[in-house]
Formats: structure tokens, C-alpha cells, sequence
């Protein structure tokens, strides 16, 4: 049977709600993406071009320190990542995350919260940093996701 894990970086709790309840319907570890440095309110001010997570979005380059790492990474066959959408994309710790494994093989499914935007160029501005991955499903999930939606949703993907 395929190991499954569900990872996600989530800055205000939001993405963490919905990634427990695909963790649940998957019945996959769960995983938080946690900077080793966390983002103060200030950080995540978004109107402030000098805020820590506007300099960040701004550099296609840059590169988030994790707290924290996956035990075995190896045993999982297939991994959902879960993001807030940043400036039309996942957040750069993403890009960090997904650099410091090896995911040649693995099935990797994005799922992305936000207040308003799509998914963006997310996949796109992702594929570079999981060399080797097989890219699946990508989809904006509510915050509200039911149990029942996040099941479907889960059971459509892993059918």
C-alpha cells in the first residue's frame, strides 16, 4: 500500500485546517513546513514593500530556512504540499521544502488556500525545485472545506 503525506506551510492557520482534513481523508502523516524563523505580523504584511515577505516574494531566488525536517522521506509515494498563495504563488519556503529531498518518482499534489486568487503560476514556479517528481492534481481549496469535500477531493486523486 502507497505511503502518503500531507505537508503544508501555512502562516496563519488557515492552510493547516485543510491540510488536516486531507491528511484525515488520505489517512497520510502529516507534516507542517515551518520556517526557522516565524513570520511576525509584520513579516506578512503584504502593503509594506519592505516587509519580510514582500522582499522575500520579490526575489524569485530566495530561499526560506526550515525548522524541522520529514523522518524518511524515502517511504512516501505520494505527497500533498499546501500553501496560502502569495503574490499568485507558493510561498518561496515551499520552493525550500521541496529542494531539500529527493522526489524522483514520488506523485506530488498541490493544494493552495487564498482570499481571493487562484493557483496562479504555483505548479510552474514549483516543478524546478522537485527535479524527477510526477506532477498531479493542483487545486485552491476553501478554508471551510467539509470533511466530505476534502474525502472526494482525496478519493478523485488517489482513485
Amino acid at each position: 500500500m502507497a505511503k502518503i503525506l500531507v505537508t503544508y506551510f501555512s502562516a496563519s492557520g488557515v492552510t493547516a485546517k485543510v491540510a488536516e482534513k486531507l491528511a484525515k481523508a488520505a489517512k497520510a502523516d502529516l507534516f507542517e513546513i515551518k520556517p526557522e524563523v516565524p513570520y511576525s505580523s509584520a513579516d506578512l504584511d503584504w502593503t509594506n514593500k519592505k516587509s519580510r515577505s514582500s522582499v522575500e516574494m520579490a526575489d524569485k531566488t530566495s530561499r526560506v530556512a526550515m525548522s524541522g525536517k520529514v523522518e524518511n522521506m524515502a517511504q512516501y509515494d505520494t505527497v500533498f504540499v499546501g500553501f496560502p498563495i502569495w503574490w499568485g504563488v507558493a510561498p518561496h519556503i515551499v520552493n525550500s521544502f521541496l529542494e531539500a529531498y529527493d522526489f524522483s518518482g514520488k506523485a506530488i499534489h498541490l493544494f493552495a488556500t487564498s482570499g481571493g486568487s487562484g493557483m496562479g503560476r504555483s505548479m510552474e514556479e514549483l516543478k524546478a525545485s522537485a527535479h524527477g517528481a510526477v506532477w498531479g492534481a493542483e487545486k485552491k481549496l476553501s478554508a471551510g472545506i467539509s470533511q466530505a469535500d476534502a474525502d472526494a477531493w482525496v478519493k478523485e486523486i488517489l482513485k
